[in-house]
């Protein structure tokens, strides 16, 4: 069996309601002629059209489907890979990722890596479609018929009364977990410090002790900022606060984990099993939080959770996308990756092409039957595919 096509499907079609969006703190916001807004950011030059990026690989009969894939990967696949794959044998999945990886000197990060991820998670669907099994199955799983999902709320409004009303929306819909988004950074001054404090006071006494509650400041604060928002906070009882520091400060932020007592999360913007080890050496994260469109694919996120086991820290996927960090953490024991990220507002909106998207119930995420990744296409949500 030999790949015989590569290809890039652009899907268009009439846009959905698109989420809401507020302000979230972001790393440009040190300098304040960048400081965020509370309006949503298309990428799209008509806001009333969406497209979505799959990548479709065949041999002879047989495929592979995986998306959406952001569009600088895209191009990576179709200027950079898609010759490289032509003729290779689909079911090799361990070679064909070690020989991406080798062939060019840029592949270990950003969106070649990326590109990589999407051919590994696609070959994953391929061989999932061959056997007639989910991809979870041929990772070693399932653990259960349903996996653990926490609610990731970005896009939801911080203002007062309606982030606790959301809060406690979430508890009784079965979360058990949710993450939160910071609005505020350094740029913003003690009433910016003083408002993210709030926000862990205000959710707290909204949800009481039962629910955990988790923080992300997305690269955009610095170890001071982060310490005194720990030393505040820190009595509201945060179950991890995510990725304070830029993922270069690898000191830095190894040096707040071993302050804090609480956990320090980051890892969805580190590439590869090489980069997960060098913070797990450096104990600079309690929780690992590899993405399997991003870091490799699913196969490298398998690899990390090995490598995340030896050091007995978690690996919690990042959810840029559900279905292959859902697989992964299906075929995981519940120790090593105890649950899946579920980004609320923006999923079904991100897969909104797509049938029977994976939505949690009570909590939690029902496992499908379908052969792959799942993925099939509604007809009715789309006017036109492009073949790159």
């Amino acid at each position: 069996m030999k790949i015989t096509a590569v290809e890039i499907l652009r899907l268009r079609g009439p846009a959905p309601e698109r989420p809401s969006w507020y302000r979230q703190s972001r790393p440009l916001a040190h300098y304040p002629q960048h400081a965020p807004t509370s309006r949503w950011q298309s990428r799209s030059a008509d806001p009333g059209v969406q497209e979505a990026d799959y990548l479709q690989i065949r041999a002879g009969d047989h495929l592979g489907l995986y998306g959406p894939v952001d569009r600088p990967a895209s191009t990576v696949v179709t200027n950079e890979l898609r010759d490289f794959l032509i003729g290779k044998d689909p079911r090799a999945i361990a070679i064909v990722w070690d020989q991406m990886n080798r062939r060019d000197r840029h592949s270990r990060s950003s969106y070649p890596m990326m590109a990589i991820s999407a051919v590994d998670n696609a070959l994953w669907d391929l061989a999932g479609r061959l056997h007639g099994v989910p991809v979870y199955e041929l990772l070693g799983g399932p653990r259960a018929a349903t996996v653990e999902a926490y609610a990731s709320t970005l896009g939801t409004s911080l203002d007062e009364g309606a982030a606790e009303d959301r809060a406690r929306a979430l508890a009784d819909a079965g979360f058990a977990h949710q993450k939160w988004f910071f609005a505020y950074g350094p740029g913003d001054g003690p009433s910016g410090m003083a408002a993210n404090v709030d926000l862990a006071r205000r959710l707290r006494t909204a949800v009481g002790e039962d629910v955990e509650l988790m923080f992300d400041a997305f690269m955009s604060w610095n170890l001071p900022y982060a310490r005194e928002w720990l030393r505040r906070a820190g009595q509201f009882r945060p179950y991890w606060l995510e990725e304070p520091l830029p993922p270069d400060q690898l000191e830095a932020t190894a040096t707040l984990n071993r302050e804090s007592e609480v956990p320090i999360s980051a890892g969805e913007h580190l590439y590869g099993r090489w980069e997960a080890q060098r913070y797990l050496a450096a104990e600079a994260v309690s929780i690992l939080q590899s993405d399997p469109e991003w870091c490799g694919g699913v196969s490298e996120l398998v690899r990390i959770c090995t490598v995340g086991s030896l050091h007995g820290v978690p690996v919690i996927p990042h959810g840029h996308g559900i279905r292959a960090a859902l697989h992964g953490v299906a075929s995981q024991p519940p120790s090593i990756c105890p649950r899946v990220e579920y980004l609320l507002e923006f999923m079904p909106f991100k897969l909104h092409f797509e049938q029977a998207i994976p939505t949690p119930v009570d909590g939690r995420i029902t496992l499908g039957p379908e052969p792959g990744f799942g993925i099939a296409f509604d007809e009715s949500r789309i006017d036109d595919i492009r073949t790159l």
